[in-house]
């Protein structure tokens, strides 16, 4: 983390790249202030769409989260660009999105940002979904027949009062995908029915799903 945020508050930065690159891209970052962030390995797929925003097929990746101030979000935002060659295709993406609390640094403050946008229209939302192993792929068709260009699929693990069960006496929570999606504003409601719809998130223990407004991004490109 840095020092502390700016009159803007904190924000996300999230960026995706092949794997191996992960490393690169925290260097990159702590060149502009920021001091770490978390390495995630993934898998990206992208269709026949409008976009090519992570690869031509399923490929691995690795997402790097970070934390950082408005101004040197950006100003890291803008060298990731450059450096990494995101204005050409397959060198991967990266977004910004507003952080309302903060917490588990001793570097930074708690309390609520203002709002980002200031009234600009927001171009793009990420849809996060989080579904039992083997249901990533459910989440994924239903989002790119509603629409959707790609998705880049994260293993995790889940801790709900529906999902353990028990394997020799003993107690185990069973393996997550977290499936993030990146789309036009306009579109989003309608790949968020459809996931809702075919992958049953109604029923108790099926999932969760939430969008975020995305003030930046770079790497996306219309065919």
């Amino acid at each position: 983390m840095e020092n502390g945020p700016d009159k803007d508050g904190w924000k996300l930065l999230t960026v995706i790249v092949d794997f191996g690159q992960g490393t690169k891209v925290l260097r990159l970052a702590r060149q502009q202030g920021v001091s770490g962030g978390t390495i995630l390995l993934g898998e990206g797929t992208v269709g026949n769409h409008m976009y090519s925003w992570l690869d031509l097929q399923v490929c691995s990746k690795e997402i790097v989260i970070m934390t950082a101030g408005k101004e040197t979000a950006d100003s890291t935002l803008d060298h990731l660009n450059k450096e990494l060659k995101m204005n050409s295709r397959n060198h991967g993406i990266a977004f910004l999105v507003s952080v309302k609390n903060l917490f588990g640094s001793r570097r930074c403050n708690p309390g609520a940002s203002k709002n980002p946008m200031g009234g600009i229209p927001v171009m793009y939302q990420t849809i996060i979904v989080i579904v039992d192993k083997g249901m990533a792929d459910t989440v994924v068709d239903a989002a790119e027949k509603a629409g959707a260009h790609g998705a880049t699929i994260i293993n995790a693990r889940g801790s709900g009062v529906y999902e353990t069960i028990r394997l020799f006496n003993m107690d185990v929570e069973p393996e997550k995908e977290l499936v993030l999606i990146l789309a036009k504003t306009e579109i989003s409601e309608s790949i968020s029915n459809a996931i809702r719809r075919d992958a049953h998130l109604d029923e108790p223990g099926a999932g969760i799903m939430f969008a975020l407004d995305v003030e930046r991004a770079c790497g996306l490109f219309e065919k």
